[in-house]
């Protein structure tokens, strides 16, 4: 089942806004990750345009139409569970990772309003984690249980992978893109999140993406989700041990090299692990958090308290 949730009027900046839910049901399993079309397009179709991904291994393509979501494509291929999806900034692309070790490029088109696999990308060796598009272009960023990050890029009219990135000692759970491209973070069992930056040298301007910071010792147990706020430098992180943490980041230009602070941590948010965060897009100290106790809360944020 997919539930959609609406903040009323301006209360949101309050912490005391009412929220309406409407419940859909497409899937046949329990429900994972679900996106949002973040396209900028002027493709209309595309701009109210939601997914969700499931356990029953498809996912789903929603259409809001009348005031109403309506499911208007599933898309089929992976062979277990769908693990979580993602948008390509443009809107072009669907991203979906899967139990069966694979990430799948689903493309739009556009003549005939419906979906096409662009890509079957087969670099991870257990199951692939989280998918997250670059918001600046298409470049798309995978994390597995083989403790790997994998980036992939369109090359020659099909997708590659064209870096993979060490670092984590165990399972890679999330990933989340600085607002500028550049930069990413990730979150992993081992309690740990880290920072990477892209360089470019050389005169063809060969690229590299190089870990600039890791934040230890805050979190203890598993990180499994991250969210960079898109307007602010402070990530928030969901953690196995039912807090949610809030860090500022600042870049040193003269090393390459950045520093995170812990602002907040909020002990027991919820009364058993946080598995997912994510800021408001467009209200820069409204978050919402979700957890195995079964609860969304919606969070007002004071810096400096």
């Amino acid at each position: 089942m997919v539930q959609l949730y609406q903040l009323h009027g301006d209360q949101a900046r309050t912490g005391e806004s009412q929220i309406a839910s409407r419940q859909k049901i497409c899937h046949r399993q329990e429900v994972n990750t679900p996106s949002i079309s973040k396209m900028s397009s002027s493709v209309e179709l595309l701009q109210t345009l939601k997914a969700s991904c499931s356990f029953d291994a498809t996912t789903c393509i929603w259409s809001k139409k009348n005031g109403e979501f309506e499911c208007m494509a599933t898309l089929e291929g992976h062979e277990n569970e769908v693990k979580c999806i993602d948008w390509s900034a443009s809107g072009a692309y669907v991203a979906s990772c899967s139990r069966d070790k694979s990430v799948w490029v689903w493309e739009f088109v556009e003549e005939e309003e419906e979906y096409e696999c662009a890509s079957v990308l087969t670099d991870h060796t257990q199951d692939v984690k989280h998918v997250t598009w670059s918001p600046k272009e298409n470049l798309l960023v995978s994390a597995s249980y083989d403790n790997t990050i994998k980036i992939y890029k369109e090359l020659d009219d099909d997708w590659e992978c064209c870096h993979t990135l060490i670092g984590h000692e165990s399972t890679v759970w999330s990933l989340s893109f600085h607002n500028s491209g550049e930069l990413f973070v990730s979150s992993g069992d081992d309690k740990i999140l880290k920072i990477w930056q892209r360089f470019k040298s050389g005169p063809s301007g060969e690229e590299k993406w190089l870990c600039i910071c890791t934040i230890d010792g805050y979190h203890t147990r598993p990180i499994y989700d991250v969210d960079w706020c898109k307007a602010t430098s402070r990530i928030a992180s969901a953690c196995g041990d039912d807090g949610i943490r809030i860090f500022s980041i600042e870049m040193n230009a003269s090393d390459a090299s950045a520093t995170a602070t812990l602002e907040y941590c909020k002990d027991k948010a919820h009364s058993h692990d946080v598995n997912t965060i994510k800021w408001n897009p467009k209200i820069n100290d409204i978050l919402a958090s979700g957890s195995d106790d079964s609860y969304i809360k919606i969070w007002k944020y004071h810096a400096g308290l």
